[in-house]
């Protein structure tokens, strides 16, 4: 594990951002009937990694969820043990007082924004999750640059894009909207994909840049794109641009450079209608995933299943969960929707 100090309690990387707006454009009105889809609200089995010449992940996880209860969750990143504000950890935590307050830092927004011993940890450090190395740094938002709940879709992406890359002779061309940190894009890329990695803030895609960098695929093809989601998609569009797979998790809500605003409950359909028409002839699968509160499986399978009826395929669902060892009680942290060609 790489760790540079910290010098100070100002972190230089800028604070997570994962914003969009409408272009303008209607989503269809269609009435055709969803395809049937299949609901898992179990954690997903971890695949088999694939065997590329740029695989990592013969590494082992940093990341561990040692507890969460009372709002809160206690984790694990490499050396640093962090304590976080979970809403959803509306039980009762099982270590003790003392093991908490044992943490490295603590976060919080009881009283604004704030970290408590946010000198005790390094500038950044880097760890690897799912055979993923990842730069981390504390953000002032209490993010950082990683969301771990993630990591059984990164299995999921490096297994399937595996697959199919074979399976067609040629690389899958992927699309990654929100794309945060790049996750999603380094797993695919791993595994063999050409990406498109867009996300809203500079900052961000600066972060994800490095995140390839250590993982070997500074020369890969991505393209590295700072826009808002609904401008780009737009202007793919036009160009006639297609993909074979787009993965996007978008934000409950966000504003982008130019104040553009995005509420996820009134901008999702038309999101995914200009996915869809970036979507090649012979799609692979579509990656839908949210941290929306009330958004369940259902809602997002149920979302997903209607904008990709044209095609023929399967959508299961799920929530996302941080999970450590048996004795933890996993920690649900938004859901996820998959859709996969059936040809």
């Amino acid at each position: 594990m790489t760790v540079v100090q910290r010098a100070g309690v100002c972190c230089p990387v800028p604070p997570p951002s994962r914003c969009s707006s409408a272009c303008g454009m209607k989503p269809d009105v269609r009435d055709k009937k969803p395809n049937p889809y299949t609901l898992n609200l179990i954690p997903q089995t971890p695949y088999p990694k694939p065997q590329t010449p740029n695989n990592m992940n013969h590494k082992p996880n940093d990341y561990q969820l040692l507890d969460s209860g009372d709002g809160r969750k206690l984790e694990r990143f490499g050396e640093f043990i962090l304590a976080r504000p979970c809403s959803q950890a509306v039980w009762k935590p099982s270590l003790s007082n003392a093991e908490w307050a044992a943490a490295n830092a603590t976060f919080d927004r009881s009283d604004g924004n704030q970290w408590h011993n946010r000198g005790n940890l390094p500038l950044e450090w880097q760890i690897n999750v799912a055979g993923i190395e990842f730069i981390l740094s504390g953000t002032d938002f209490g993010h950082l640059g990683i969301f771990p709940e993630q990591q059984a879709q990164w299995q999921w992406l490096q297994k399937t894009v595996g697959e199919l890359n074979a399976k067609r002779g040629a690389p899958l061309r992927i699309l990654n909207l929100f794309a945060y940190s790049g996750g999603s894009t380094l797993a695919a890329a791993l595994a063999g994909a050409h990406l498109c990695h867009l996300d809203a803030s500079k900052g961000m895609v600066q972060w994800a840049r490095r995140n390839a960098e250590v993982n070997g695929l500074k020369d890969h093809p991505i393209r590295w794109i700072v826009d808002d989601a609904h401008k780009f998609l737009c202007r793919e569009a036009r160009r006639a641009v297609k993909y074979d797979a787009i993965i996007l998790d978008p934000p409950t809500f966000g504003r982008g450079q130019n104040n553009e605003m995005y509420k996820i409950e009134q901008d999702l359909p038309e999101t995914l209608h200009l996915c869809c028409q970036l979507l090649s002839d012979s799609p692979a699968f579509m990656l839908l995933s949210a941290h929306t509160p009330g958004y369940s499986p259902v809602v997002l399978a149920n979302v997903l299943s209607q904008s990709m009826a044209k095609h023929k395929g399967t959508t299961s669902a799920g929530e996302m969960l941080l999970t450590g060892d048996p004795s933890v009680l996993p920690t649900p942290c938004g859901v996820y929707a998959r859709w996969i060609s059936g040809l």
